[in-house]
Formats: C-alpha cells, sequence, structure tokens
C-alpha cells in the first residue's frame, strides 16, 4: 500500500491507498458453523447497536449474531441506532426492553450517573483479559463498574479531491466554513460533534462548561449553517460516495467505506485536535436476561469475534490479540490507528451536567430551526 503522510501548520492529513475492511472470507476467521450446535434455551437477547457496525455475514464476512446463536443456543433480536441521543430518549423513556447497548462515552457516564445502566460480573466476562489495559477505568467508567470497550476511534475531515483544492487542506476545521465550497458542506446532524468541532475551531476544549463558549460555538454554528448543504449522518455515505458533496466530517472508522464508494476521497485530521471515542458495551439495568447479556458481551470478546468486527466495520479495536491479526494495511494505518502525536491532542467525551445538556439542546434547537 501506498502511505503519504502531509503535515502542515493546521492539518495532519492522511492521503492513503486505504485497504478494504470487508470481505473477507468468514472462514479465514473462524468456521463456527462447523462447530456443534447448541440446543435453543428460549432466551432472546434485545441488543441494540450503530448501524453498519458489527460483522453480519454480508460481504462473506462472519455472521457474529449467528455464530452467537449457534454456539449458545440464545437467539439474539438486533436493532439500530444513529446517535446516542435517539439511543437514551428510548432507553430513559422505558419505551423498549434491551438488554446490550453499544453507546458512546460521553453518554455512557450521562446514563451511569442517572442509574440506567447495570454493574456487570466480570466472572461472567473473562475474555475482558484481553481488553488494553489504556482502554480500561476511563473517564466516562473510571471504576470500570459498566463498560467493555468494543470499537474506538476519532473524527476527521472527509472531503473529495475533485472539488477541494489542496492548498486549502491545511485551514484545519476552518475548512468546513470555508465559503469557495458554499452548499459542498456537510455538518453532524448532532448536537455534541457538532458543538465540539465549533469550539475546537475557536480554540476552546470539546469538554468545556463555560456557557459563553457555548454561545460562541453556537455563533459559530450559525455562520456555518448558510454554507451547508445539509446536516447529516449516514447520509454521508451517499452523498460523499455519489460526489453529491466536497467535504465533511465523519468518524475515521468508515474511511474504507467510502474510499472504496469513491476513489477521489481523502482523509485529514486537523491539527487542532479532534475528538477521540469509545464505544463501550453496556448492559441496562431494566434488562430481565442480565446473565446472558454478559455472556453476549464476553463473545464479543473472543479473538475471533473481536477480530472479525475490526476487521468488516474497519473502526479501531481495544482488543490486544485481535489488533495483532488485523492486516498491517489497517493496524498500521494512521487513519484508523493516529500517532501518540495526535491521540495526545484529542479528547474523550465528558458527561455533561443536566443544566449543560439542557442548555446545549436548547442552541441546538434554536440552530435548527
Amino acid at each position: 500500500m501506498k502511505k503519504i503522510l502531509l503535515a502542515g501548520m493546521c492539518a495532519v492529513m492522511a492521503a492513503v491507498t486505504l485497504a478494504s475492511c470487508s470481505g473477507g472470507n468468514k472462514n479465514d476467521i473462524w468456521d463456527w458453523e462447523s462447530e456443534p450446535k447448541a440446543e435453543g434455551r428460549g432466551v432472546t437477547l434485545n441488543v441494540y447497536n450503530w448501524g453498519e457496525y458489527i460483522s453480519d455475514g454480508s460481504e462473506g464476512s462472519l455472521d457474529v449474531n449467528a455464530a452467537f446463536t449457534h454456539i449458545t443456543g440464545i437467539d439474539v433480536n438486533y436493532k439500530m441506532f444513529d446517535t446516542n441521543e435517539s439511543m437514551y430518549a428510548l432507553i430513559s423513556a422505558g419505551a423498549a426492553d434491551y438488554d446490550v447497548i453499544i453507546p458512546s462515552d460521553y453518554m455512557i457516564g450521562k446514563m451511569a450517573n442517572e442509574g440506567l445502566l447495570a454493574e456487570l460480573n466480570f466472572d461472567n466476562i473473562p475474555n475482558f483479559k484481553y481488553i488494553d489495559p489504556q482502554f480500561r477505568n476511563m473517564s466516562y467508567d473510571p471504576e470500570n463498574k459498566y463498560t467493555v470497550p468494543y470499537l474506538w476511534g476519532t473524527v476527521c475531515i472527509f472531503y473529495n479531491k475533485t472539488m477541494v483544492d489542496e492548498a486549502d487542506l491545511d485551514q484545519g476545521w476552518d475548512l468546513l466554513w470555508n465559503e469557495k465550497y458554499s452548499g459542498n458542506i456537510l455538518m453532524f446532524d448532532n448536537q455534541r460533534d457538532a458543538f465540539a468541532i465549533a469550539l475546537k475551531k475557536l480554540g476552546y476544549s470539546m469538554n468545556t462548561t463555560n456557557k459563553a463558549e457555548l454561545d460562541e460555538a453556537a455563533a459559530e454554528l450559525k455562520k456555518q449553517k448558510p454554507l451547508l448543504q445539509g446536516y447529516v449522518m449516514d447520509q454521508i455515505y451517499d452523498k460523499m460516495g455519489n460526489d453529491e458533496a466536497a467535504l465533511g466530517p465523519y468518524y475515521a472508522g468508515d474511511a474504507s467505506i467510502m474510499a472504496t464508494e469513491n476513489e477521489n476521497i481523502g482523509f485529514l485530521i486537523p491539527e487542532e485536535g479532534t475528538n477521540k471515542f469509545v464505544d463501550a458495551m453496556c448492559i441496562p439495568k431494566s434488562s430481565e436476561h442480565k446473565a446472558e447479556a454478559e455472556e453476549y458481551i464476553n463473545f464479543m470478546c473472543r479473538t475471533e469475534i473481536a477480530l472479525a468486527n475490526a476487521d468488516f466495520v474497519c473502526y479501531a479495536t481495544p482488543h490486544t490479540e485481535a489488533k495483532k491479526l488485523l492486516d498491517p494495511e489497517i493496524s498500521e494505518n494512521p487513519i484508523y490507528y493516529p500517532s501518540n502525536e495526535v491521540l495526545d491532542k484529542a479528547e474523550l467525551f465528558i458527561a455533561y451536567p443536566d443544566e449543560i445538556n439542557k442548555y446545549m439542546d436548547s442552541l441546538w434547537m434554536d440552530l435548527k430551526k
């Protein structure tokens, strides 16, 4: 693979030819169908995860949920969400019964503070031993009572090489406010990510609780709004893949998918710093199948399964043994596994106090109206 690492005063870029993270034959990882099939146990686990965020059997990949049912006899009802906020709204309202959920760091902290998560019995999760110590006892779960890390990554800017001038790539987060690309800029359709970018553009922490700084960030987002083609989440795949937009921020793990759809897509991590996020497996306190949910989490931490998920999804894995088995074109790629220099400038979101959450919500609703 050809790697070109470009650095400027305001940007750290990875202009790379990306190896595909999906499409490997399932038997290359684990031929689970050759294993003895367990008898059904009359239990169905309700699992709630992000969209496109598990090896699901497509493109010749390993079907994680089917393998779990085959090996354990426990059925899986698998549903997907598109934002932490939509997931939280459902769980906190008691509108659905889920046994395993996979939120992001700051939302985990919020849910733990509100008593929505069950403490894990790690005796039922022996494969936790494979989780890299740097991903344990993190700020959102300092005593590691509630979580097992699933995947992690950073936020970067995706851009179309045929639509964005190379000379502009050193502008950092300011690039998303460049009037030259008016009508061709995309922005996150969730307040935490959007405010984080505006705050970092202004030189503030992504975790500020200073209302005056949040007001400044809201003002920046209002300046940006007339330049936008739209606010998006997973819609960015089609927009960037079909040359319908010039640039937008998104999660670095999706670089392979975007590059597969359109070879003209490049990626950069702004020099000012970015968000480092961790998505982790949790059990809602309302779960009626806690032991089986812990069995599912332990299964997800099997080396074969962690490898299959990291290989298919392309987000970075905290699983030490799975990372060793990844294609070096992935594990050594600075978009998926950034350097310590980049990570030293990255911030992990904290759980905001209710007052700040409500304040940011009001600013966001005012922006979106």
